[in-house]
């Protein structure tokens, strides 16, 4: 019996799914598979009852899941306490994101994280929010962007730092509102719209604005995947609403929402206890500095929006 395989039992056991279970512990589904396997046949016992339709615990399995959780957590101890007293950062920090996530970019600073600490395994997840503040409760993530709303945030969570960031209309560059600079949405009910329904957050934030303006949007596709989402609209098939950040990378037109120009909020949580991995910590600063003084206990005065000026021309 190693760590390894009760690091796969216990994410097997949390998720009762053996495909999510993999995306948590970053191994595809099949070794996945052969590493529980190892740990019955050593065992002596199955751990799981598995059918084409469900995964679920045996009583072995149910005994021996309080024992490998005291076990992980312990390991997890003694790694810290070994990197403190090398001097050398290590262990284990697991990041999760919104798909929509503009306001870092990502890639460079996980880049340049992982080039100053290669000793410390760098996880990322992409998620909705529901999600996301979920594996965040339960210690799957260290930290996460997730995209609020007027939603309180779950017990157990709290807000590092936020962001506000504007939204606007993007439509192709033959489209005849290209020609504009603005719109209102009370205009828009004739247009056909591509939604993005990859993130509750943001959702929410539309369907309120749209609410709001007396706007009920013809919806002619739906989609969770944002390249598909832009590829759409620049083809003509409908309109979106999207974060200014994103539609600053792209070809199309962005168009302002007036007379309000409106804007979301983007929240960095990790649970109310605080970040007590290193690791944790470390990636915390590499992703805002000083912004964030207090990681540990309460926070810091980054604890209120930012301002997010309008850049459209």
């Amino acid at each position: 019996m190693d760590i390894r395989q009760l690091e796969h039992f216990a994410a097997v056991a949390k998720h009762l799914n053996f495909t999510r279970a993999a995306r948590e512990v970053h191994v595809v589904q099949s070794s996945l598979s052969a590493s529980v396997q190892a740990l019955e046949r050593e065992l002596g016992a199955p751990l799981f009852e598995r059918t084409t339709r469900r995964v679920v615990l045996t009583a072995a399995g149910r005994e021996l899941l309080p024992t490998a959780h005291r076990i992980l957590t312990e390991v997890a101890s003694a790694r810290r306490m070994a990197a403190g007293v090398s001097g050398v950062l290590r262990g284990r920090v697991v990041l999760g994101a919104i798909q929509m996530l503009t306001w870092v970019d990502l890639p460079t600073v996980l880049g340049r994280f992982q080039r100053a600490h290669p000793g410390v395994e760098l996880g990322l997840y992409e998620s909705a929010v529901d999600g996301l503040l979920d594996d965040l409760l339960e210690g799957t993530l260290d930290l996460a962007y997730v995209a609020r709303d007027d939603t309180p945030l779950p017990a157990g969570t709290r807000v590092l730092r936020t962001y506000e960031e504007e939204l606007v209309v993007v439509v192709a560059t033959d489209h005849p509102l290209a020609l504009h600079r603005q719109v209102r949405l009370a205009d828009l009910a004739a247009e056909r719209f591509v939604k993005f329904q990859g993130g509750a957050g943001l959702q929410r934030v539309v369907e309120h604005l749209c609410a709001e303006a007396g706007l009920e949007r013809r919806i002619t596709v739906r989609v969770s995947d944002l390249g598909l989402l832009l590829s759409l609209v620049r083809v003509g098939l409908g309109i979106s609403i999207v974060p200014l950040g994103l539609a600053e990378r792209t070809d199309l037109v962005r168009l302002r929402i007036v007379p309000s120009y409106p804007r979301r909020t983007l929240a960095l949580v990790a649970r109310e206890s605080g970040l007590i991995n290193p690791a944790a910590q470390a990636l915390l600063y590499a992703l805002h500095g000083d912004d964030i003084q207090d990681a540990e206990g309460g926070l810091g005065p980054s604890d209120q929006p930012s301002p997010a000026e309008p850049r459209l021309a």
